[in-house]
């Protein structure tokens, strides 16, 4: 599986949040404590904003901590607003059109975790693309596909109900083939104000993740960390897993909720993740 972060908050350095904390993102791309494997070395991806219309996107398929390039850009690129994400590949290939996160328009979309047996009812699931999003497939992975078919479903509308369409239809498929847990996963996606995080699977064992508490909270918990001090009150970082040294700076999202943090959310309350059932699931 793989590992992801995303951040809101006052502009900052993408090296403090993806190499300098004990236990770093980048340390997690080779030494995973968490995930299915402890290495992610199947390519990466950042994703930030700036003034510029769309995010900017940087992927590789070199392992996070090999290169170079991200170390550069890592220390000269500032945002509010960013996702990152190491890889480690199940099913599909390793080339760059297969790194997260995947980029429309002004959204960024990134998961961990696995349609299973998705071979056996892929083409069901793309049809389901619209037409006009159809041509943007460009690699081989699920979660490709599952961005979307989300945006095919009203993301841009209603982030909350277009994923869990989504992921109801993926189910739908997938039961229909014979496929008794479908989906795992956690999933980020943002359109530069806000994020949404959703942690689910089938089998009700979902992958973890975690949200950072408040910084005011933080700053009474470690008054002595500078840092704390340099970013803004509604700051919040959602990780595949703890960064840092700090036990008590992370609440854990539980399995199948969603929850939003960024401009129009001062804080991350998770929600019950309802799967309405999409208007394609009874469809042949």
């Amino acid at each position: 599986m793989c590992r992801w972060l995303a951040y809101t908050g006052s502009p900052l350095p993408l090296e403090q949040a993806l190499y300098s904390p004990a236990h770093s993102f980048i340390d997690q791309s080779m030494h995973s404590r968490l995930g299915a494997e402890p290495t992610n070395g199947d390519g990466f991806g950042v994703g930030w904003y700036d003034a510029a219309p769309t995010p900017g996107i940087f992927r590789s398929i070199e392992p996070a901590w090999n290169d170079q390039n991200l170390r550069e850009l890592a220390q000269h690129i500032s945002s509010g607003h960013f996702f990152a994400h190491v890889r480690a590949a199940i099913g599909s290939a390793v080339q760059m059109t297969n790194c997260h996160p995947f980029r429309h328009g002004r959204w960024l979309w990134m998961h961990n975790g696995c349609i299973h047996e998705f071979s056996k009812f892929r083409r069901d699931v793309a049809l389901a693309i619209d037409p006009s999003l159809y041509p943007e497939i460009a690699g081989q992975t699920d979660s490709e596909i599952l961005f979307l078919l989300a945006l095919s479903l009203g993301l841009e509308d209603d982030p909350p109900g277009a994923t869990a369409q989504a992921i109801g239809l993926v189910e739908d498929r997938g039961h229909k083939c014979g496929v008794r847990d479908p989906f795992q996963g956690t999933i980020a996606t943002t359109d530069g104000d806000s994020i949404w995080a959703f942690r689910y699977s089938s089998e009700g064992k979902s992958r973890s993740l975690f949200f950072s508490r408040d910084v005011p909270t933080l700053r009474q918990l470690y008054p002595e960390r500078r840092i704390f001090d340099e970013v803004s009150d509604d700051a919040r970082l959602i990780v595949s897993e703890p960064i840092g040294d700090l036990p008590r700076a992370w609440n854990v999202l539980p399995g199948s909720t969603y929850g939003a943090a960024g401009k129009a959310h001062e804080e991350l309350h998770p929600s019950p993740l309802d799967r309405p059932p999409s208007p394609f699931a009874t469809s042949a």
